[in-house]
């Protein structure tokens, strides 16, 4: 008989529930009958527990307890040394899909919110006995695929006593590698029973062996490369070379220095050497493009605009970056789209701003031009608002605390403290500097505060706001921003499983506090000397709210509009206010099609992110149809917190991709998206089907990368799922390649059968891709690793064959090593005979990284 079965819970494939699995200690109900644990006890059992977790079993189809669709089964264990206490401590933990069945009677489970939930020993359990090991067998919905899914630093808590991180709980990291490990995690070994989403799933591992295969499948030439990423639109090569060893001396005509010293910098100005010019273009160029002459003289840039200065100067950059001489040839280069995007996700884990202007610094350098800075969500709120304390003080900080006084439930492995890197928040002067820093090399931010769902941060802000003016007695202020609804008896389960995350948008309060929040994020965007142009409000996934709420009941019957139609009430409305400001509405195309188009201001950005294999094209053509400005950011192909491969040893979340590498994007087509059908499968490797019902006419704005953090606690982490895949994407970004086919007017449908795609075009990408992988691992790593990006270094496809080693990257030109039976590293020149089990992995392009291992070979 399970201890814990829980209700069903609405369920959408096409998004993660929650953030992960972790686990985490936290205050139990009063105990009675064993002695209260003490302070020492509770140090020394942290100390001491073993808190291990493993997934046992995927694609799970009957035995699931509640809720729909499939499970995995997993399993906790617990080992105390010295024991514990039937009671007076807990166990709470977060899990990527609800937690459906504990299939052990000595333990309860409750769910608290979010990804938080508690783990007690049951009404007349025994506690744990000292030095024997609790295995604890559970099925959670859905699938379980990555080692990298559990979070770390779960805490042994107890009634009065500080809470203490577990030590077997916290991550370590490979000082050879810096990749991350979490040692209580189970080892993924069993293919057959872990790979996939349910049985009818054809996704396989990428297995050393099929990795080669991959890469043998597309051999890539070195030296064979565009001059630059991203490819310019037109290059005539030039004869001969030009010596920029001696440095540069620049002249600008119509420039001003201080809107080009970053791309100057990047060039590599030194006040002496070769002469380079930088001019206004005699004819009008496209917005951001530019032309770039090299001669035996020297170098001339021309352009129209500031934008089209930098771009060209970054362009000369890279040209310096391959050698101290530069080629003779003349480039004429504008970009395919002019709103050129990243999304990083700074709200679920904090990063701070030295790891912002670093990455400006890298779209800069591979011509992106908006940085979408995603700020507030459930999980926390990460810029100082004049005025409301409480957002920062609160939403900015998890730690031990359920009553939320003081900081946010600990979600996502953030710890008791509230004190680790994950927390925190930028002052007004750090969002200054980093507007300041964007501007300085043409990027725009947009700040985005995800509204009115993933809004818990904020809500439990402005409620302690309220609880501390009321003890004041200052009731009008207390309701003035309000978000919640004390009446509200609404129950609903959002995507990520929280119950109370949404604004309460029946509320004048609720506009109140918008309108504040965008009045003071615009004043920092004025003293940072760059208006506010575009605020991201999200406006996605919001099923339930508002079901129980009177104030909702009684603006239903003013407005007439549905209770269940008021998210598109609140979108509109928003936009209004910010029309009234000057500044462009933008969100999540989901949420937007909840709005009335014709209640919308004549400016509005959409960003596309439903699934290519779920309605994406015509969700595009009809909001671009609309006059909206559309920002293709399909997940399968641009969220780049997918994993690098099919591998369980890569981190990220898998429920829009198994993976998604640089040959992914640099595939993408984002004008033609309904024929990526008949070159890609779907989430379990089948073939699929995609109708273009609009047919050809709409054009999108842009493109944008996404980067959420939900499974990214560091910056390094960061910098391994952004490079090098970021390069594809800024490369399909800037230019529009010539073997991309336009799709069919009559609309398809697209799939493996059908033929937009010709063979002559796979050819000509195929080619143009090994050119571009060997100017990534000969050139653009390596400036990666002067620019101290922690960028992935490639897995090693390797196989042995009649006792010889054979190897090969996805991209060329990095160092490979191996070693046989535990001997000394040895540099991989070819194939090597070898004997048994070899370890082979790739080191960074300066050599002072490794590179995660794997093993190929049988083990004698």
């Amino acid at each position: 008989m399970p201890s814990a079965v829980f209700p069903s819970q609405r369920h959408w494939p096409g998004r993660p529930l929650s953030a992960g699995l972790s686990l985490a200690l936290a205050l139990a109900a009063g105990s009675a009958g064993a002695a209260p644990l003490t302070q020492p006890e509770l140090d020394r059992a942290a100390r001491e527990l073993k808190v291990g977790f493993a997934v046992l079993e995927n694609g799970v189809t009957g035995d699931c307890g509640s809720g729909e669709g499939g499970c995995y089964r997993g399993e906790l264990s617990l080992t105390a040394p010295h024991g514990l206490p039937p009671d007076g401590w807990a166990l709470f933990f977060s899990h990527v899909e609800r937690m459906r069945r504990v299939d052990d009677p000595r333990f309860r489970v409750e769910h608290v919110n979010g990804d938080l939930y508690r783990l007690t020993p049951a009404p007349g359990s025994a506690g744990l006995k000292p030095g024997e090991t609790y295995r604890i067998g559970f099925r959670g919905g859905g699938s379980h695929l990555s080692a990298y899914y559990p979070m770390p630093n779960h805490y042994l808590a107890a009634e009065g006593l500080k809470a203490r991180v577990i030590e077997s709980t916290r991550p370590i990291v490979d000082p050879e590698t810096g990749l991350e490990g979490l040692p209580f995690v189970a080892p993924f070994v069993d293919e057959a029973k872990l790979e996939r989403r349910s049985p009818g799933d054809r996704t396989v591992w990428a297995t050393p062996a099929r990795t080669y295969a991959a890469n043998a499948a597309t051999p890539t030439a070195l030296g064979a490369g565009p001059p630059v990423i991203p490819s310019p639109r037109e290059v005539r090569a030039g004869t001969g070379a030009l010596d920029l060893s001696g440095g540069l001396v620049v002249r600008l005509e119509g420039f001003d220095r201080k809107d080009l010293a970053p791309a100057l910098a990047a060039a590599g100005e030194t006040g002496r050497g070769a002469p380079l010019v930088v001019r206004r273009a005699s004819k009008p160029l496209p917005l951001g493009g530019y032309g770039l002459a090299i001669d035996a003289e020297g170098v001339v840039i021309e352009a129209s605009d500031a934008e089209g200065a930098s771009n060209g100067l970054r362009t000369l950059a890279a040209l310096r970056a391959a050698g101290p001489t530069v080629p003779q040839l003349a480039i004429e280069d504008a970009p395919r789209f002019g709103f050129r995007g990243l999304h990083l996700d700074v709200a679920r884990n904090f990063h701070g701003k030295a790891l912002v202007l670093a990455v400006l610094e890298q779209m800069a350098a591979y011509k992106l031009n908006r940085l979408h800075l995603h700020l507030g969500d459930d999980e926390g709120w990460r810029l100082e608002i004049a005025g409301l304390p409480e957002l920062t003080e609160i939403g900015a900080r998890r730690c031990h605390d359920l009553a939320e006084d003081r900081c946010l439930l600990p979600q996502l492995g953030a710890g008791p403290d509230g004190d680790t890197p994950v927390d925190g928040f930028y002052s007004a002067a750090d969002y200054i500097e980093i507007v300041r820093a964007a501007a300085a090399r043409h990027i725009e931010v947009i700040p985005s505060f995800d509204m009115p769902g993933h809004s818990r941060a904020a809500i439990r802000a402005m409620d302690a706001r309220a609880r501390r003016l009321r003890a004041a007695g200052d009731e009008a202020g207390a309701a003035r921003y309000l978000l919640s609804e004390a009446a509200d008896r609404s129950v609903y389960d959002s995507i990520q499983h929280y119950r109370d995350n949404t604004i309460n948008v029946c509320q004048e309060s609720a506009y109140a506090f918008v309108a504040k929040v965008v009045d003071e994020v615009a004043a920092l965007h004025v003293r940072a000397g760059r208006p506010l142009k575009t605020y991201h409000i999200g406006a996605d996934e919001t099923p339930g709210a508002w079901i129980g709420s009177p104030a909702c009941a009684a603006l239903s019957k003013t407005t007439g509009v549905p209770v269940k139609k008021l998210g598109g009430y609140f979108i509109e409305r928003v936009s209004a206010r910010l029309a009234e400001r000057g500044i462009v509405a933008a969100g999540w195309s989901d949420g937007m099609g909840d709005a009335d188009a014709r209640k919308m201001p004549a400016a509005v950005q959409s960003n596309l992110w439903a699934p290519l294999f779920g309605g994406a094209t015509a969700v595009g053509r009809k909001q671009a149809g609309q006059g909206w400005r559309v920002v293709v950011s399909v997940p399968e192909a641009t969220y780049l917190d997918a994993p690098n491969a099919v591998d369980p040893y890569e981190r990220g979340y898998d429920w829009m991709s198994r993976f998604t590498d640089s040959r992914k994007l640099f595939d993408f087509m984002p004008e033609s998206l309904p024929v990526h059908a008949e070159i890609w499968t779907d989430l379990e490797n089948r073939p699929a089907t995609v109708t273009d019902n609009g047919g050809r006419g709409a054009r999108f704005d842009g493109v944008q990368a996404q980067l959420w953090s939900e499974t990214i606690r560091s910056d390094d982490q960061v910098e391994y799922m952004l490079f090098p895949r970021l390069l594809a994407f800024a490369e399909r970004a800037w230019r529009r390649a010539d073997w991309e086919p336009t799709p069919a007017s009559d609309g398809g449908p697209y799939g493996p059968q059908t033929q937009t795609f010709s063979a002559a075009a796979r050819v000509a990408r195929d080619r143009e891709w090994a050119g571009f992988a060997a100017r990534v691992g000969t050139v653009e790593l390596r400036r990666l690793d002067q620019a101290g990006i922690a960028y992935r270094i490639p897995i090693v496809g390797a196989v042995v064959e009649s006792g010889v080693l054979k190897a090969n990257l996805e991209v060329p030109g990095l160092p490979i090593e191996y070693r046989v039976a535990g001997g000394g590293w040895v540099p991989y020149a070819g194939p090597a005979p070898v004997e048994g089990a070899v370890e082979i992995r790739a080191r960074s392009a300066d050599g002072r990284r490794a590179g995660r291992t794997v093993t190929v070979g049988e083990r004698r």
